[in-house]
C-alpha cells in the first residue's frame, strides 16, 4: 500500500540577495502578498494537501519565520481585550497545531540538495514532499501539491511537478523527458539542468516541489558539489532514476515566482484583484496609474 505524504520540507535558509536591501534583516520568505508572507501561502498548500508534519530548514536571521507560526501572545491579548475576533480568526487559522512544525539549521549555503539533506533526521524513512518557498503556486481545482499527492497514490515512486515554456526558453530551466502516461501522470525519462539552445528533451519545467522517496538522503550525502560549487538536489534525483521510477504532473493553474521582482509584483496584483474587499479600488488604482504612462 502506497505510504500518505505527511511530512514536508520548506528550505528557507536563502539570503534573498535578489530583494535587497529589503531583505538585510528581514528574511524573502516574509515578504508579503497583500497581507500573508510568502511562506504562508507555501504552508497553506501543504495543508490543503493533507500535510500534518511541517519542516523547515532555516539558517541565521530566519528566527521570524518561527515567530510567524507560533502564538503571539500579547498581540492575541489584545486582540482579545478589543474584541477584534475577525483579526484572532485569521492568526487561528494560519497557525499549524502544536507540536507539528520542526526547525532544523544548513549552517552553510551548500545548495538545494544540501539543505534537503539536513532535514533527513525529521523526515525518518518515509516519503516526504518538497516546497521551495520563492513560488506561490495557485491552482484552478486544487493546489499543486495536492494534486501531486493524488497521483502519488496511484504511482507510487517518485514525483515532479511540471509546467510548460516556449521552447525557446527550455534552456533557461531545469528540463525533463517525457515517456508513457499513466492517468495524469507521465513517466520520466530524463532530467536536463538548462540544457543548451536546440537540445531539451521536451519544453516541462521542473516547478519547485517534489514528492520524493527517503532514499534520496543517502545519495545527497555522498553527492559530490555540482554548479556553482553547491549540492544540487537534480544531480541526486538523477543518481535515483536508476533505482525508482519518477513520474511528472503537468500542474494544473498558475505560479507566481516571488524570487524574481516583476513575479512578486504579479502575485500581488493577482492576488489583491481577486479579493472582494479590495478588488474595485484596487483596480481603479492600478488603471489610474497605466493610463499615467
Amino acid at each position: 500500500m502506497t505510504k500518505k505524504i505527511r511530512k514536508a520540507v520548506f528550505p528557507v535558509a536563502g539570503l534573498g540577495t535578489r530583494f535587497l536591501p529589503a531583505t538585510k534583516a528581514m528574511p524573502k520568505e516574509m515578504l508579503t502578498v497583500v497581507d500573508k508572507p510568502v511562506i504562508q501561502y507555501i504552508v497553506d498548500e501543504a495543508r490543503e494537501a493533507g500535510i500534518e508534519h511541517f519542516i523547515f530548514v532555516t539558517g541565521r536571521n530566519k528566527a521570524v519565520i518561527e515567530d510567524h507560526f507560533d502564538i503571539a501572545y500579547e498581540l492575541e491579548r489584545t486582540l482579545r481585550e478589543r474584541g477584534k475576533k475577525a483579526e484572532l480568526a485569521i492568526l487561528d487559522a494560519q497557525r499549524p497545531g502544536a507540536g507539528t512544525t520542526s526547525f532544523t539549521r544548513q549552517q552553510e549555503p551548500l545548495g538545494l540538495g544540501h539543505a534537503v539533506w539536513c532535514a533527513r533526521e525529521l523526515v525518518g524513512d518515509e516519503p516526504f514532499a518538497v516546497m521551495l518557498p520563492d513560488m506561490i503556486m495557485k491552482g484552478r481545482t486544487k493546489s499543486c501539491l495536492a494534486q501531486m499527492t493524488d497521483v502519488f497514490q496511484e504511482t507510487g515512486g517518485n514525483v515532479i511537478a511540471v509546467e510548460e515554456c516556449a521552447p525557446e526558453q527550455a534552456h533557461q530551466y531545469g528540463i525533463v523527458g517525457v515517456g508513457e502516461a499513466k492517468g495524469e501522470a507521465f513517466r520520466i525519462t530524463s532530467m536536463v539542468e538548462k540544457p543548451p539552445k536546440g537540445t531539451a528533451p521536451s519544453n516541462l519545467f521542473i516547478n519547485g516541489r517534489y514528492i520524493l522517496q527517503p532514499r534520496i538522503f543517502e545519495l545527497l550525502e555522498t553527492q559530490e558539489r555540482g554548479a556553482g560549487n553547491e549540492v544540487q538536489l537534480t544531480d541526486s534525483m538523477r543518481t535515483l532514476m536508476d533505482e525508482q521510477p519518477f513520474w511528472g504532473v503537468r500542474f494544473d493553474g498558475k505560479t507566481y515566482d516571488c524570487g524574481s521582482k516583476v513575479g512578486f509584483l504579479a502575485a500581488n496584483v493577482a492576488y489583491g484583484l481577486e479579493r472582494g474587499d479590495l478588488r474595485a479600488e484596487f483596480r481603479s488604482e492600478i488603471e489610474a496609474i497605466l493610463a499615467g504612462l
